[in-house]
């Protein structure tokens, strides 16, 4: 790497990596370091009246030190938390050659290094569960610097807390900010607990294809790629559905599977474009029972990621016990609106939706148009957990007509804190009228709708077959995940979320600058002054712009023969000809 794109920290650090080989350590050392305990066993377990001594071996990153003369003392960052240890000369350095402590503890290591403490639990003077290294090794030599936040009179500088540095650089987050990793554990436990109830309850999990050949199961736009051996077009996964319903057709009762879904769509603090979700498909069962069983597995995940059923988002406390309130999609309209739209055609919608003040354009069909209106004007009032019901048949392509009412049919949605959180339906198993609805969604994709459902005959023929009465269920995991650890916004749970690609300094070619009398060598130079660009000299006082330069040629100690101020005049001038 150019020494130009380095920091004064970098520099130093690779000095001091250099010198640790050159005494004969390795600082990236191959062998296994044996750990035998944690930070947080250490500080949990370590009694006063334990007359045995407890030896351990524990590893991570030195995030603080403070030397006083032959003895130190430092704090460990291990994967669980951190611990003081103490380091003294003599105890490391039991013979003459006193290297180990003067020279690479003291000089050569900086915080961020990973080092292994070998020696024995023990409490300070100050009452502080520590260890008594007598064993330091080097683990791994840090060539940047962490952002470790420093405070003085209250006042915190230095945090690492831009969002788009934080999400960009998710290991520097995991590194410095306490509580990062807390969330990610609790997602983990969030899926432990989920797969716990389903297989309690004899469900199975499953894999289902991410590249298809027709991208079914829900109404959204697909990523496009191209199989060069079979020479066809396939897409990304958007749902799992028609999948694992073949599976029923196959003759299991209950499937599920955690996919990631991939939808070529918009990015805010609620929707990532790729994605993780539960699907679950269970026979013999209907929405009702869906019902039940959804609530009771969010209220035991709540109860095991958070020993509660109550969590705060935001400024909100959400209620996780069941049962959760139930109401109809066309009754939460009405009530939020005024506007009954049951029995309403297509136009009559479509001038509902303008006198609300909602866009509806000729290429919306009336499902379309309801959920527009129930997503502006009512979704964000259900903060509390609510199952809205009863969705309109031109909603729901996959689902069974209402036994009571074939204008509406057996689905819900559950509501959390102002959005979807899960979507169930009685699954429709009738093949001819799920080719209807197949039918009926190409004639809205003709119309202009790019996230019309597209016709999957093989679903079709597995339907032919025949399936089971079933019930589905899918629930997004990132926005689950977001509930049970207080998050606002879906990028705080994803560990790499989607970003845009870092901004690049643009720097002229070579070829403008030799045209100015710049040699090659001195190009570097120059644009680590600051001039990326020959326009950037145009206007700057001469003296000023020599001093720049050759202040970076001798801070990096490069030994180039330095221009006059006349040359750099002339290079100015010939900038602003």
């Amino acid at each position: 790497m150019n020494v130009l794109e380095l920091s004064e920290q970098e520099i130093f650090r690779r000095n001091s990596l250099n010198e640790l080989r050159s005494m004969g350590i390795d600082p990236y050392p191959a062998a296994e370091y044996a750990v035998n305990a944690y930070s947080t066993e250490i500080l949990e377990k370590f009694r006063d009246d334990d007359e045995e001594i407890h030896r351990v071996s524990i590893a991570g990153r030195m995030m603080n030190r403070r030397i006083m003369g032959k003895a130190s003392f430092i704090e460990l960052q291990d994967a669980k938390g951190r611990i003081q240890v103490y380091i003294a000369r003599d105890n490391i350095c039991p013979d003459e050659n006193k290297d180990l402590y003067n020279k690479v503890f003291k000089k050569l290591l900086d915080l961020g290094d990973f080092i292994g403490i070998e020696g024995y639990i023990f409490r300070t003077k100050m009452g502080e569960v520590s260890v008594h290294c007598d064993r330091l090794t080097v683990l791994s030599k840090s060539l940047r610097p962490l952002p470790t936040p420093k405070e003085k009179d209250g006042v915190v500088h230095d945090a690492f807390e831009d969002p788009e540095q934080r999400y960009r650089q998710r290991y520097v987050d995991l590194a410095v900010n306490d509580g990062i990793k807390d969330i990610f554990i609790k997602r983990t436990k969030v899926y432990n607990s989920m797969r716990n109830f389903f297989n309690s309850a004899g469900y199975m999990e499953v894999e289902t294809p991410i590249l298809q050949a027709i991208p079914g199961g829900a109404s959204a736009r697909p990523f496009k790629t191209h199989h060069n051996a079979l020479d066809i077009p396939l897409y990304m996964r958007i749902a799992d559905e028609l999948y694992l319903k073949r599976l029923l057709v196959g003759g299991f009762d209950g499937v599920y599977e955690f996919s990631k879904n991939f939808r070529n769509e918009g990015m805010d603090r609620t929707h990532n474009p790729e994605f993780t979700c539960m699907e679950i498909y269970v026979a013999y069962k209907d929405y009702n029972w869906m019902m039940k069983f959804t609530e009771q597995m969010i209220e035991r995940i709540c109860m095991d990621v958070n020993n509660s059923t109550d969590v705060k988002v935001g400024d909100n406390i959400i209620h996780f016990k069941a049962p959760f309130k139930r109401v109809t999609m066309l009754g939460a309209i009405k009530d939020f609106t005024g506007y009954d739209l049951t029995g309403k055609s297509e136009e009559e919608i479509r001038e509902i939706c303008h006198a609300l003040d909602i866009e509806a354009d000729e290429t919306m069909g009336k499902g379309k148009m309801i959920d527009e209106i129930f997503g502006e004007k009512c979704e964000g009032n259900y903060i509390q957990p609510t199952f809205v019901t009863d969705y309109p048949v031109e909603m729901s392509p996959l689902t069974k007509k209402h036994r009571d009412n074939p204008e509406l049919t057996e689905r819900f949605e559950l509501m959390v804190n102002g959005k979807e959180l899960c979507n169930a339906y009685s699954e429709l198993n009738d093949p001819i009228d799920q080719l209807a609805r197949f039918q009926d969604q190409l004639k809205l994709s003709e119309k202009g709708d790019d996230e019309a459902m597209f016709i999957d005959m093989d679903f079709v023929r597995a339907l032919e077959y025949g399936m089971p009465p079933t019930s589905g269920m899918g629930i997004g995991m990132d926005r689950l995940v977001m509930m049970m650890t207080g998050q606002v916004a879906i990028q705080e749970v994803l560990l790499f979320p989607q970003m845009r690609p870092e901004k690049v300094v643009v720097k002229d070619a070579n070829s403008k600058y030799t045209a100015l009398g710049i040699s090659e060598e001195w190009i570097p130079v120059v644009q680590k002054a600051g001039y990326n660009k020959v326009s950037d000299l145009a206007g700057v006082n001469p003296q000023k712009a020599h001093q720049e330069i050759c202040g970076v040629n001798k801070k990096f100690k490069l030994g180039l023969t330095a221009p006059s101020v006349a040359e750099v005049t002339e290079w100015i001038a010939k900038v602003e000809a």
